[in-house]
């Protein structure tokens, strides 16, 4: 009995046909998902120059992963752009009256089924992405590939789950009535546009940011039942981005983002945070390392994480969700992961930004 993986046939193609010669993509209304960047299209096409001269038996495997990709963008674009009218089996759908809908469906709970089908097949294919750079990257590393092209490898795979988490962010922010109405109308557009292209510039400028501090993160040893970890990631962050410099100085003074801060610092939650300082002021000590939170909360913690963007995503949803969690019955602690603390304050800083451009030009 064939499996489904062999029972599906992809007609091969070469890597130079996912785009014209003299061309490269754009991202409007008629292009739709973008298969390679020009940056990755470079990327593989130098892999594949190293493979044929070192590993040409490999070769077709590189090959038929991206006619895949190509196959599965193919699929979507059957499908009706999000960003055009489109007449659908018994509605009439415009990009308006989308945005409306997810600014108006605030309730709690899985939304896959209230999601354009576009946009969750979308997410399969961004997600087979992720995994085919993955390996990309673990294939030129196999065949001695400079450091620099396997390190891109890993800074697109990245990148690219940073579009993942950013499609929460944006759904977190549209339905967040704490938000004006009219920013929630742009972060609509920005998901829109997000789900069309799989592809975001907002995102794409975000992600090293938070992937630096992820690696800060990493490499700290914060002493638990302290601050001591925050003020050091504090003291990196003036020595990193301008815009991560910003939040934390203009921020951090904030109850929920500094809770948040220390959620995404310590990778427990706020509740176990305040319960492990309270057996450490009850017991006398001052402070205790990673490999000892387990112990002294009395259940396995995973606090030590790898750059292995899985960990980093993992490490993010659960946040996520516990945030949900507390907003939902009203509890104590941050309602908002760091993520979407960061991601809003970047994005309506830079609104904030191309108004004053506006007025200084009709001025």
């Amino acid at each position: 009995m064939e499996t489904e993986e062999q029972s599906i046939t992809f007609e091969n193609v070469s890597i130079d046909e996912f785009f014209d010669k003299d061309e490269t993509p754009q991202n409007d209304i008629s292009t739709g998902i973008v298969v390679l960047t020009p940056k990755q299209k470079e990327m593989v096409d130098d892999l594949c120059e190293r493979m044929v001269v070192v590993a040409p038996e490999q070769l077709n495997n590189v090959t038929d992963r991206m006619t895949r990709l190509e196959g599965l963008a193919k699929s979507l674009a059957q499908f009706p752009s999000l960003l055009e009218r489109a007449n659908l089996t018994a509605e009439v759908r415009t990009p308006q009256a989308l945005i409306e809908s997810l600014i108006t469906h605030t309730q709690d709970g899985d939304n896959i089924l209230h999601l354009p089908s576009k946009a969750t097949l979308g997410r399969g294919f961004l997600v087979a992405k992720i995994h085919t750079f993955s390996s990309l990257n673990k294939l030129s590393k196999s065949v001695g590939m400079d450091k620099k092209i396997s390190q891109a490898f890993q800074d697109e795979t990245i990148s690219m789950m940073f579009l993942l988490l950013a499609e929460d962010v944006y759904l977190n922010l549209i339905r967040d009535t704490n938000v004006e109405l009219d920013f929630r109308r742009q972060l609509a557009l920005s998901l829109l546009l997000l789900w069309e292209h799989r592809a975001d510039q907002n995102i794409s400028d975000i992600s090293p940011v938070l992937q630096n501090v992820w690696q800060a993160r990493r490499t700290m040893a914060p002493a638990f039942g302290t601050m001591m970890g925050t003020s050091e990631l504090i003291m990196i962050s003036f020595q990193m981005d301008e815009q991560w410099s910003a939040f934390i100085t203009s921020k951090l003074s904030v109850p929920e983002v500094s809770q948040a801060m220390e959620e995404f610092l310590f990778g427990i939650s706020f509740e176990q945070i305040n319960k492990l300082k309270s057996i450490l002021r009850e017991k006398g000590i001052a402070a205790i390392g990673r490999d000892e939170v387990s112990h002294y909360l009395g259940v396995h913690i995973k606090t030590d994480v790898s750059m292995d963007y899985r960990d980093f995503f993992t490490q993010y949803s659960i946040r996520r969700d516990n945030a949900r969690a507390r907003r939902r019955i009203g509890l104590p602690g941050p309602h908002r992961t760091l993520e979407d603390l960061f991601i809003r304050f970047v994005m309506e800083s830079n609104r904030d930004k191309q108004n004053n451009d506006v007025y200084a030009k009709e001025e």
